[in-house]
């Protein structure tokens, strides 16, 4: 399970394989059901062939961490307001207005049951298993990123695979900076609740 032919393989499966699959129309019990197996076979590997222990990184720069997230959060929210109110201005902050309630609970319910599993596989899996198969760390943060936009190929909408793609950058970049699935997981939670809070979640299969 060390060799490269095999983590090789493995990445093709898990990474490529897998999400081009999702977006093929078949039964959603099925694509559960392979969803399932794979985050078992992930935290499998992690714990039992790479050794890996589920706990908090030592000596973390978290007044760094949040400064950096504060300013990257402004250049976000500016953008994202300004595409909102030219684009689609009927659901500009419409959860926040409307259901503030069911906006709550969905930001409660996405960071804690959809963003750490995220990040698990696609940061602290993936480094893990395959940084030592690139010679350029640049090759490896773009291939990262890359490979998490087509997990939501799915959504078969350009602009969601564009922002996941940017958010697949940044968080690749935390995660190789800090090696934490914690910092990274809080990072992703703030940029894909504000997506939600800003009235984007429609287009990322949120409620709305």
């Amino acid at each position: 399970m060390q060799t490269a032919t095999y983590k090789l393989t493995e990445l093709f499966i898990i990474f490529m394989i897998i999400p081009v699959s999702f977006a093929i129309d078949y039964p959603l019990w099925i694509k559960m059901a392979i969803g399932l197996i794979g985050f078992i076979y992930v935290v499998f590997i992690l714990l039992r062939i790479e050794k890996n222990k589920f706990k908090i990184a030592p000596n973390l720069n978290l007044n760094t961490f949040f400064k950096r997230i504060v300013v990257q959060l402004l250049l976000i929210s500016v953008f994202t307001i300004v595409y909102m109110w030219f684009v689609n201005q009927p659901n500009l902050f419409i959860m926040v207005l409307n259901k503030p309630l069911l906006w709550l609970l969905f930001l409660f319910i996405y960071s804690l049951f959809s963003v750490y599993p995220q990040e698990l596989v696609y940061r602290t899996f993936f480094f893990q298993r395959y940084q030592g198969l690139f010679k350029s760390d640049l090759l490896f943060i773009i291939t990262n990123a890359v490979l998490f936009s087509l997990a939501h190929l799915f959504f078969r909408n350009s602009l969601v695979m564009l922002l996941t793609f940017i958010g697949g950058l940044l968080f690749a970049i935390t995660f190789k900076k800090t090696k934490s699935t914690l910092l990274v997981s809080v990072e992703h939670a703030i940029y894909g609740c504000w997506l939600f809070t800003v009235g984007m979640g429609e287009i990322l299969g949120f409620p709305s």
